[in-house]
Formats: C-alpha cells, structure tokens, sequence
C-alpha cells in the first residue's frame, strides 16, 4: 500500500490528472471551449465548507458500513460532530478535520479533552484519489510529538488547542491511525476502552 503522502512534493502538491477538450452552448448561444478535468476527486474545486461536509458525511458511512450505528449532533458546540457505537458497547465521540495538502488543523482545548472513547476522524484530501482517513484517539495528544503538538499561547488572545501539524517529514508519524486497522482495533477493545497503538 503506497500512501498518499508519497505522492506530493515538499509543498504537499500533485501533478494533475487527464483532461478533455470540451465544447458547449453559454446562455446567450455562443460557443465554449475549454478544458475539463476528467477525474473524479478533484478536491481543489470544492471550497472549505463543501470539503468539512464531504469528509464528515464520509467518515460517518464508511463507520455504518462497519457496522456502526451513527449518530449526530444538532450543534457542534462542544467539539463533536458525531457520536457513534457499535451494537451495544460503549459510545465514542468522533471530531472531523480535513486538509488538501500539507498544513495545520487544531481544536481548542476546553472541547477536546483527551479520554479513551473520543477520537479526531482526519481525512487527507488529495487531488485524483479518494480520501485517506485515520483515526487519532485524543489520548495521542498526552505524549505530544512533532505531529502532535500542544499549544497554550499564554498571554495572547488566541485559545489553548491541541493541534496536529502534518508536513512532509512527520507524515509517516500518522500511518499507525490509518481508518480501517483503527476502526478493527476499536471493536476488539470497546469493552476495555484501551485502544493499542
């Protein structure tokens, strides 16, 4: 398996895909050429909203086919997209964050505390390929790291967050959370709430 990180430069960019020519009528009947992308992921399209809503409503039906049963929020006011749990076992609490390259994606503290059934569902988004989503317990931000970072920013303004900053370097610290070995881990211990990594 190659992850998607392989496929960037260090300025977290891929080569475009195939494109075709195309010819259509505008509104007013005069002719339009151009050139249009032929692919189907074609993320860079989309803008900040469309790509949060994509990744969350994603994470959520690749869980239910799972076998979870999904839940979400009225109001994201407390750090929580969704909750889910599998059968009868234990609730867990899933925030979704996304990117399209390499960059910076945080939650503030006081929304986020780390504990063993609360997990940040991360979705790379990569022009030409489907998502590549993993699944971070909170607990990772107690052994903070190049990736994982904490920042308090005492003095200023800005509120306390636990971050996670995904370059080119640290990339290969985020492959043990990768989706499916995650969610396999989470039935095997749902009972325990210990979550091996």
């Amino acid at each position: 398996y190659r992850p998607l990180f392989a496929l960037l430069d260090d300025n977290g960019r891929v080569e475009p895909g195939p494109v075709a020519e195309f010819a259509e009528t505008g509104t007013h009947g005069e002719k339009i050429r151009g050139r249009r992308n032929l692919e189907r992921y074609i993320w860079s399209h989309l803008n900040k909203q469309q790509v949060g809503a994509y990744a969350e409503y994603y994470v959520k039906m690749e869980l239910t086919m799972y076998g979870f049963q999904v839940y979400g929020t009225e109001v994201d006011d407390r750090g929580i997209d969704f909750i889910a749990r599998f059968n009868h076992g234990p609730f867990f609490e899933f925030q979704v964050k996304s990117l399209r390259s390499y960059g910076y994606v945080f939650i503030p503290k006081n929304k986020f505390e780390p504990y063993e059934n609360r997990f940040l569902a991360f979705g790379f988004l990569v022009d030409s390929y489907p998502p590549d989503l993993y699944l971070v317990p909170s607990v990772a931000w107690k052994n903070c790291n190049d990736l994982f970072v904490s920042r308090d920013y005492p003095g200023l303004k800005s509120s306390p967050e636990w971050g996670m900053n995904l370059s080119k370097k640290n990339s290969p610290l985020l492959e043990p959370y990768r989706f499916e070995p995650m969610v396999k881990n989470i039935l095997e211990n749902q009972q325990t709430l210990k979550i091996s990594l």
